[in-house]
């Protein structure tokens, strides 16, 4: 099953250590980390969002893994991706905030970045990431790839959709 959290960290050395470990222990296998350690919550901890794949039988025993370690466990979703698709962003990614693109795409609870791949020559000329979505569905994944569209039309980027080969 594909499980995407959300966790709290406080700003010491080893948290995320403290984090990735459970995790690793109980066999799941990370797909993203989006570690925000810039914005700070409330309480002064660091937010992370993490996906990863384990199984169903392990999830509670990873979540009281991370509680024992000291790591705040604010959102558990076990919604199953089911659709996957694959983009090409081309143009000033890194220039034009790639980590907002992203995160536009996570919170629509419907769909995730689980994977980015970025080439950047030059910080002088254009770049180029292919960007891997999962979505709960069809026309959620199309309903992404649309706010994918016209972020890129707000940002001067060029899509390449879809691309149906998984990237590896």
């Amino acid at each position: 099953m594909r499980v995407s959290m959300d966790i709290e960290l406080k700003d010491i050395p080893g948290q995320l250590l403290s984090a990735l470990n459970p995790i690793s222990e109980l066999k799941g296998n990370l797909k993203s980390i989006v570690h925000h350690h810039e914005k700070r919550t409330p309480r002064g901890t660091i937010p992370l969002q993490l996906v990863f794949e384990a199984d169903p039988e392990c999830l509670d025993a990873i979540i009281s893994k991370l509680e024992k370690n000291g790591v705040d466990v604010t959102r558990v979703d076990e919604k199953r991706f089911v659709e996957h698709g694959a983009v090409i962003l081309i143009g000033h990614i890194v220039h034009t905030d790639v980590e907002d693109t992203i995160e536009t795409i996570d919170n629509t609870g419907f769909a995730e970045v689980v994977d980015i791949r970025l080439s950047m020559p030059h910080i002088d000329t254009s770049s180029s990431a292919s960007l891997k979505i999962d979505a709960i569905g069809k026309k959620e994944l199309h309903d992404a790839i649309t706010i994918l569209r016209d972020i890129a039309v707000k940002k001067d980027l060029l899509v390449i959709e879809p691309i149906r080969a998984e990237l590896s």
